[in-house]
């Protein structure tokens, strides 16, 4: 460090750079900067002309006395243009902070100049309930008026949102482990316009849904295939472990499987990775993933009474392309 921290360039540089970095924007601000009908969009055309993205780094960190806590390293760029890096860690055990915290850092490409630092967990909700929105618009069915969503957490509302942009939802069915966070949730989201109704048993909701979309940390699987039915549609956005299941083995093997990216699905989620193990399903029996659904590569729902799976890992040039509409928000915002 000394031979740069002696030179006249060095500190020229590590003055921009303290400079940039304090651009920093808040959870609030990147949520205000980032609709869904804007940002939908955007994650289509991102998917459909591809960006520089290596596998993410995802580092299970032993914690004594207490389960994992999970470290994310997820960096992306477009050639001559802007890179972005996320660092999230998630930690199940926390009782007094978020699960999930972190930052994003976004960087002027040709020079390396670090140019904002968003809140990495507002940017991954919003950034992911667009892309369960963006896979229904290929996939689920196009008069579905009914979601059940399945969790309670931070994404649940904007899963709710997000879907609502897609599909004429007339009705929305909540369930949670906790019954009071569900009619809670369903009460907070009455400014929506939708018919909001809080449910008891999961099992007799499913089938009631043209959209099953599922965002919890569950290790077990909480949807069973015997409750499915022709023509519905299933956004599994948790499980982002190998270790952990939103859905049976029944559920993949009777469903058409859509994810993301194949390269993160086939390695880190436990939908796939446990009956792949087992052979339930082969790698093959996944049809397309985002980029080729955007790129009309495949059609994606081809007919009426098929079951969709939408399988979300999360995939960093979501990240970028998210980043890259705050900071113009950012920038036409007096």
């Amino acid at each position: 460090m000394s031979d740069f921290a002696d030179s006249a360039p060095y500190h020229q540089t590590h003055k921009r750079i303290l400079y940039a970095i304090m651009i920093s924007l808040t959870a609030e601000q990147v949520h205000r900067a980032l609709p869904f009908d804007t940002l939908i969009p955007a994650l289509a055309q991102a998917f459909a002309e591809g960006a520089t993205v290596p596998l993410r780094h995802h580092h299970d960190m032993t914690n004594p006395g207490h389960r994992e806590t999970t470290l994310l390293l997820m960096p992306a760029w477009q050639s001559g243009d802007k890179a972005g890096v996320k660092l999230v860690t998630v930690a199940p055990h926390n009782q007094d902070r978020p699960s999930i915290q972190g930052i994003y850092l976004l960087l002027d490409l040709p020079t390396g100049t670090p140019e904002l630092m968003l809140d990495a967990p507002a940017l991954t909700a919003r950034r992911t309930a667009a892309a369960s929105a963006l896979a229904a618009r290929y996939l689920a069915p196009h008069g579905a008026d009914t979601l059940l969503m399945v969790g309670t957490g931070t994404l649940a509302p904007l899963l709710i949102e997000a879907h609502c942009q897609v599909r004429p939802l007339r009705r929305v069915l909540i369930w949670g482990r906790k019954p009071a966070k569900a009619r809670a949730l369903a009460e907070r989201l009455a400014p929506l316009g939708v018919a909001l109704e809080a449910v008891d048993c999961l099992a007799s909701a499913v089938p009631q849904a043209e959209i099953i979309s599922v965002a919890t940390l569950s290790q077990t699987p909480l949807i069973q295939g015997r409750w499915l039915r022709p023509g519905q549609h299933l956004d599994l956005v948790g499980a982002y472990r190998p270790d952990m299941r939103e859905a049976d083995d029944e559920v993949v093997r009777r469903c058409t499987l859509f994810v993301d990216s194949r390269e993160g699905a086939l390695k880190e989620t436990g939908d796939l990775v446990q009956p792949l193990a087992r052979g339930v399903i082969t790698p093959e029996r996944i049809q397309a993933s985002l980029f080729e659904l955007t790129r009309e590569a495949h059609p994606g729902r081809t007919c009426e009474s098929e079951i969709t799976l939408f399988k979300s890992v999360g995939h960093a040039l979501e990240d970028l392309a998210a980043a890259r509409l705050v900071e113009r928000h950012h920038k036409e915002t007096p």
